[in-house]
């Protein structure tokens, strides 16, 4: 009889801690192949904007997912595709998007331009960076500028992968860039152009030692941190570094790697963004990674994990993780 309710007793203490692992999001946190996520908050909700990661002829459209606890998502599928976006006709990806006036600015890349010129007879500019606006999160969501924002290759900077971040100050800029070169520009306030800088430069370059794409950037305890990804994204070898400054445009001197492979749960890991609890100290990293074993290039899932501050404000490294994190909204 003692046996029997001491397994009875084991039983039930495995169920208990079973459910309460379930009480975490696990990573991947949303099912299916997606890469380059945004994580915001918005309207007291966690939102991801993702990459629908696929081959390029594939990827004409993006979904996007809401949640209250980082746990549940709710699935908003074709927010936005190459039919509302005419000029757009392949590869749209790397979502980031901001809330301003009460409407939601969705910007993205498309169709992956590759060079100012296309088999050396014409400027290749048709794509870049695009905006799509919406009066919810979830859209429906309409070309905002009928054209790209951004078509050039300014200091050789391929315009893909961009972040809109607003300053201390309510100003709106704009940083991007693939092909090894981060710019930033300044927003007008309608958002429908760059605002040239006092020299007459449409943007400024502000690339850090080993930066390769993927720029995102946040304030800390009145210090900007730029963090972007190095290395190749169709491969293992994929990682996110940092770097901080006192001023917006730096100078960024890199500090180290937080974010990379790890033998026992993904390779590949990058391409991210950052979420703060309002009113808090408590950080969130949201990224793509790539199982074990890694069948496709494409084959890219989004996870969270938490993101720790060292107390001289360094970043500590990141420890990717299958249970993946909980945190509902109050």
């Amino acid at each position: 009889m003692v046996k029997r309710i001491i397994c009875i007793a084991f039983v039930l203490l495995c169920c208990q801690q079973y459910l309460q692992a379930q009480k975490q999001s696990g990573n991947p946190v949303i099912d299916g192949w997606y890469a380059d996520p945004e994580g915001v908050i918005l309207n007291n909700q966690y939102w991801l904007y993702p990459t629908f990661s696929a081959k390029y002829r594939e990827q004409v459209f993006l979904d996007a997912f809401s949640s209250t606890d980082m746990v549940n998502w709710k699935k908003h599928p074709r927010i936005i595709d190459t039919s509302i976006i005419k000029w757009a006709y392949m590869a749209m990806w790397a979502p980031a998007i901001i809330k301003k006036d009460n409407q939601y600015f969705l910007f993205f890349s498309a169709n992956d331009i590759q060079s100012k010129k296309r088999n050396g007879v014409k400027d290749d500019n048709n794509g870049g960076i695009g905006i799509a606006v919406a009066s919810k999160p979830e859209g429906p969501y309409k070309d905002y500028l009928g054209k790209p924002l951004i078509n050039q290759f300014y200091n050789d900077a391929q315009p893909i992968d961009q972040f809109v971040f607003q300053d201390k100050d309510g100003e709106y800029y704009i940083m991007y860039g693939g092909w090894g070169r981060c710019n930033m520009a300044k927003l007008n306030k309608d958002f429908t152009a760059l605002i040239p800088f006092p020299n007459g430069d449409i943007v400024k370059e502000i690339t850090p030692k080993g930066y390769v794409e993927g720029p995102t950037m946040f304030i800390r305890k009145g210090t900007y941190y730029l963090m972007w990804s190095e290395g190749g994204w169709t491969n293992g070898s994929y990682k996110v570094a940092y770097a901080r400054s006192n001023n917006i445009f730096g100078p960024f001197e890199r500090e180290t790697t937080i974010l990379e492979a790890d033998s026992t749960v993904a390779t590949g890991a990058g391409h991210h963004s950052v979420m703060n609890i309002p009113g808090t100290d408590e950080w969130y990293i949201v990224y793509h990674r790539r199982p074990i074993p890694n069948l496709d290039r494409d084959h890219r899932v989004t996870c969270i994990d938490r993101l720790y501050f060292n107390a001289d404000g360094s970043i500590q490294k990141v420890k990717m993780t299958f249970e993946g994190v909980k945190r509902e909204l109050k």
